[in-house]
């Protein structure tokens, strides 16, 4: 378990950076905005490897038992989860009703594997991501995060939204393999 908190507060610690804007700022103007970038990628990426190692290391302790509809829940949240996170980085509608598709993404995501996981290590795991994209959203907002205003065609959603089932049934199937549990 101290694994994988270890990873979490490396992997939280350097994307509290951003929503610190004189740190960044100072960071930037240090090393410059390129090495600002390789270095944070590098710390985020040795605090993601020590979350999924710590993860899978970390001793099942059940806390409680999960609902029985929250296993029928997870695929719904997983697929918009999905659509949310894709839509971030493209240009789709999606970000005219959200300011932050990427952290509902990762909320939605947390939600589905906290309904469908009961065990101390899920459960600071999925938590501590889910609340930390809310804080995110929160930070954001602070700084003036904005909607985006361009409209775009409806094929461009539609082409995340069926990109998304297709990864989601890509997950599925590989889910067990990647991280040792049947999801459906």
């Amino acid at each position: 378990m101290n694994i994988l908190i270890a990873g979490m507060v490396i992997f939280f610690s350097i994307h509290l950076v951003p929503s610190l804007v004189g740190l960044r700022r100072k960071l930037i103007l240090r090393l410059g905005d390129s090495r600002y970038q390789g270095m944070f990628a590098v710390i985020a990426m040795i605090g993601f490897v020590l979350i999924i190692y710590g993860k899978s290391q970390a001793e099942f302790q059940n806390v409680w038992v999960t609902p029985g509809w929250g296993t029928k829940a997870a695929p719904v949240l997983m697929v918009l989860s999905l659509i949310l996170l894709a839509s971030a980085n493209m240009k789709t509608n999606i970000k005219r009703f959200t300011r932050h598709p990427m952290l509902w993404g990762v909320t939605l995501w947390s939600i589905a594997h906290l309904l469908a996981n009961g065990d101390l290590a899920s459960i600071l795991l999925f938590g501590s991501f889910g609340l930390f994209s809310l804080f995110n959203m929160f930070s954001a907002n602070l700084r003036g995060a904005k909607k985006q205003q361009t409209k775009y065609a409806f094929s461009k959603d539609a082409i995340v939204i069926v990109a998304s089932v297709v990864v989601y049934g890509i997950l599925v199937f590989l889910h067990p393999y990647l991280f040792g549990v049947k999801v459906i």
